[in-house]
């Protein structure tokens, strides 16, 4: 039984929580910006638990859709699913049990964030399967990641005005999707040539050589739009250097992939952690000093 545990725990990335943590930090932008400096304690809570389950799940019903694609690239071909360890239909249970224990927490925040939350499943669970469809699935994986946003804003500000998200969540919202459809690409880069021979779609493929390029507009983008949030909600000096930092760590992202070698292409994509990290740290300070 133990053993079994463990290759679940494999399945749903626990022993590679950079997943995780690129879910997290969008989330708790959300909850500072939402509650206006230091959030409800049991919101924080929920929120940080369906950021881990839902991540979770994620992976859970990506190697479920991808258990034959996944025979045929170097670097997934030894995953649970693919090497036999597991069955595929032992995925999907872990996918429905961690979706299962994500709705009892939601159900413990208002009518509207309920609602939100179906939407959120649906795009966690579709996106494994649109690389077969169309050359945007870093994009839906983005809106997957980004969607915690109008939640968590609809579970503090809309619980007590009774209206949808505002305008500075979706803003932030497009900020996230932005910022994943990048860093996700950057992840692409390194399985481009498994993926041209096996005739899987991503942005890495359909951007080609101005990969780069656009990969810092979106990322330029987004942390404007950031800055735009951070303007709405009146945040001061700290905020905007923790923006500045996360440029810095844009420009490092550029300069590692300059010549889409895997492995550096690999530590641009997990450089992203520091991004989000640092834009965080700036927000939390921000309303701390104020």
């Amino acid at each position: 039984m133990l053993e079994k545990l463990k290759l679940y725990a494999e399945l749903v990335r626990l022993n590679r929580p950079i997943g995780i943590y690129l879910l997290l930090w969008p989330t708790l932008w959300a909850l500072w910006f939402a509650s206006d400096g230091i959030p409800d304690s049991k919101l924080l809570i929920i929120f940080l638990l369906g950021v881990a389950l839902m991540r979770s799940a994620g992976c859970a019903i990506n190697d479920y859709a991808d258990r034959n694609i996944d025979l045929h690239v170097a670097r997934t071909k030894n995953r649970p699913i693919t090497s036999g360890r597991i069955t595929a239909k032992e995925a999907l249970g872990v996918f429905f049990v961690l979706v299962f224990i994500s709705f009892l927490l939601v159900i413990q925040l208002n009518k509207s964030t309920i609602l939100l939350s179906v939407v959120a499943v649906s795009l966690a669970a579709s996106y494994p399967f649109m690389k077969r469809y169309h050359y945007f699935p870093q994009v839906h994986l983005g809106a997957a990641f980004a969607w915690a946003i109008p939640m968590v804003f609809s579970a503090t500000t809309a619980a007590t005005t009774q209206n949808p998200p505002p305008l500075d969540a979706w803003l932030l919202f497009i900020a996230a999707l932005l910022w994943t459809t990048a860093y996700d690409t950057q992840y692409g880069m390194i399985d481009r040539e498994d993926d041209l021979k096996i005739g899987v779609k991503s942005t890495a493929i359909l951007f080609g050589k101005y990969d780069n390029v656009i990969n810092g507009v979106l990322q330029l983008v987004s942390l404007i739009l950031i800055i735009w949030v951070g303007i709405i909600n009146g945040r001061g000096i700290i905020f905007f250097g923790g923006v500045l930092v996360a440029f810095g760590f844009v420009v490092y992202q550029q300069f590692l992939t300059k010549n889409r070698e895997p492995e550096k292409c690999l530590r641009a994509f997990l450089n992203n952690n520091w991004l989000g990290m640092v834009i965080f740290i700036g927000i939390a300070l921000d309303y701390f000093v104020q």
